[in-house]
């Protein structure tokens, strides 16, 4: 970055980061509106499951091919593109008349984050290198940390003051502000020699996608034996090879798979793949045992996960520096182990312990996530060409989405799995007993309802130990993560921007 471009490098740079901050807002934002909605539009439990899945599913399935085509239409373009449709889908969110109309909104809302998400990484190449760049990743990490507690920081306070729609409409002077800054100081960037469409490879890829993230999805709902969802994962598995099958035999593919044949590419999407899982695995648990345990509702239970993002911002500046001196390896092996340490001291955890004991085990999880992956993006930008890092950033934040649906499907199967095993529902009335074995939230309602206090407080104890059996798992992952980075991960590469990025690597 030069010095006379710098003033104006960064005001981009912030314009790409109130971009991603609208993003991570709004994934969480939605669910503490949840019982408003459903109760103002008579919304059933699986039209709610799907006004926030929708979005998801439509993030994931998308990214490869907008990847490709911001490219080659433009970044900013794409950019910009992606904050009118983000818009246009708050608009609808919020006047909408029924849960229909609402899950199309969110839909919606999944397309502008798949054109956004991609069109911000990949500008960062024409903006910045080397250490510049390495900075420049760190904040939009830290923008994307900051927007999840915010959602239920401002949706708690919009829903105390206003009706349920401001929850949507609070995007407008977001995307506004960050559509303002780009267009202002965002230069057009894009690949001067685009590779011919690749129609087959998009539909493949975007088919292949949304069923497996949809099987995902349906998997803790329906169970994972379902018919449903085996039929969706081996529809999933054949439209994926498929689309692999033809990247690696068309001439000019949509996708490259040959990139992870460069070890600094693979390991850093594996390793920015991993901490999404223990990230998002985190947040389905946290703050249920914020609310149900602990006893808070949704604006103070999002105020009391701020330890965790402020982790995960402090992390990934620290990460950012260690990198500029020793290159990829060392910060994301650090940051790793850090969060294992987080999520084990967070086993610790029991019925009676304080929030300052939580926050403090959030504190550590979220250091060691930010400093995992500000220098994992970081080392995929470096070893890509800065024409393609749009399709190239897809596959790696492909995988992160993925990834984190993933764990969320897992994680809350394993909660599902354990919690019931843990509530004793001798005595109940049948419905009631069926009813108590649920979800935490089912067990306290019937125990307020029936005025036991016993099987809450049997409850808050199932809980918190299933809740154990979460982070063991999330730090089973991190582990196995640490460990593969330490034996396959090169420990520095010498950056060059111009070389063909599927060299192999030594």
């Amino acid at each position: 970055m030069t010095a006379t471009n710098a003033p104006q490098h960064r005001w981009a740079l912030a314009g790409l980061t109130v971009a991603v901050v609208a993003i991570g807002f709004d994934i969480t934002i939605l669910n503490v509106a949840l019982p408003t909605i459903a109760t103002d539009l008579t919304a059933d439990t699986s039209a709610l499951q799907w006004m926030v899945n929708a979005y998801v599913l439509l993030f994931a399935g998308l990214l490869l091919p907008f990847g490709a085509l911001t490219d080659r239409y433009g970044r900013r373009r794409g950019l910009l593109l992606g904050l009118a449709v983000f818009a246009a889908a708050s608009l609808a969110a919020a006047w909408a008349d029924t849960a229909t109309q609402i899950i199309a909104a969110r839909a919606g809302l999944g397309v502008g984050a798949a054109l956004i998400m991609p069109s911000t990484l990949a500008s960062l190449t024409a903006l910045f290198a080397g250490a510049e760049r390495a900075r420049a990743v760190s904040v939009l990490v830290a923008g994307m940390g900051v927007g999840i507690p915010l959602g239920p920081i401002i949706g708690g306070y919009l829903l105390e003051h206003f009706w349920w729609g401001t929850i949507f409409l609070i995007n407008l002077p977001i995307v506004a502000l960050g559509a303002i800054t780009v267009a202002l100081f965002l230069p057009e960037s894009r690949d001067p020699n685009p590779p011919r469409l690749d129609p087959v490879g998009a539909v493949l890829s975007t088919a292949g996608l949304v069923t497996f993230v949809y099987a995902v999805i349906e998997a803790p709902e329906q169970g994972w034996t379902a018919t449903t969802v085996i039929a969706a994962l081996i529809a999933a598995a054949i439209l994926l090879t498929g689309f692999t099958w033809w990247e690696l035999h068309h001439q000019e593919p949509l996708i490259d798979l040959r990139l992870f044949r460069n070890r600094q590419f693979r390991w850093g999407s594996i390793n920015a793949t991993l901490a999404s899982f223990a990230l998002f695995g985190l947040l389905f648990v946290a703050p249920q045992h914020l609310q149900f345990v602990l006893e808070l509702d949704a604006l103070d239970t999002g105020l009391r996960l701020l330890p965790l993002i402020a982790g995960l911002v402090a992390g990934a500046g620290i990460a950012t520096r260690l990198t500029t001196r020793t290159g990829h390896r060392t910060p994301i092996l650090a940051g790793l182990t850090v969060t294992t340490a987080g999520l084990l001291t967070g086993t610790l955890t029991t019925t009676a312990s304080s929030y300052g004991f939580i926050a403090t085990w959030h504190t550590i999880v979220g250091f060691g996530i930010g400093a995992t992956l500000a220098p994992a993006m970081d080392a995929v930008l470096a070893v890509m060409p800065p024409e393609r890092s749009g399709a190239g950033i897809a596959i790696t934040m492909t995988m992160r989405q993925t990834g984190g649906a993933l764990g969320v499907a897992l994680l809350g199967s394993l909660l599902s799995a354990t919690y019931p095993d843990r509530i004793d529902t001798t005595g109940l009335p049948a419905p009631g007993a069926d009813t108590a074995t649920q979800s935490i939230a089912a067990t306290l309602a019937v125990a307020d309802r029936l005025g036991l206090p016993a099987l809450a407080d049997a409850a808050n104890h199932a809980y918190v130990d299933a809740m154990i059996y979460v982070l063991i798992a999330c730090a089973a992952v991190t582990t196995l993560g640490a460990v593969a980075t330490m034996l396959f991960m090169p420990t520095r590469i010498g950056e060059h921007p111009t070389i063909d990025p599927i060299a192999p690597q030594s």
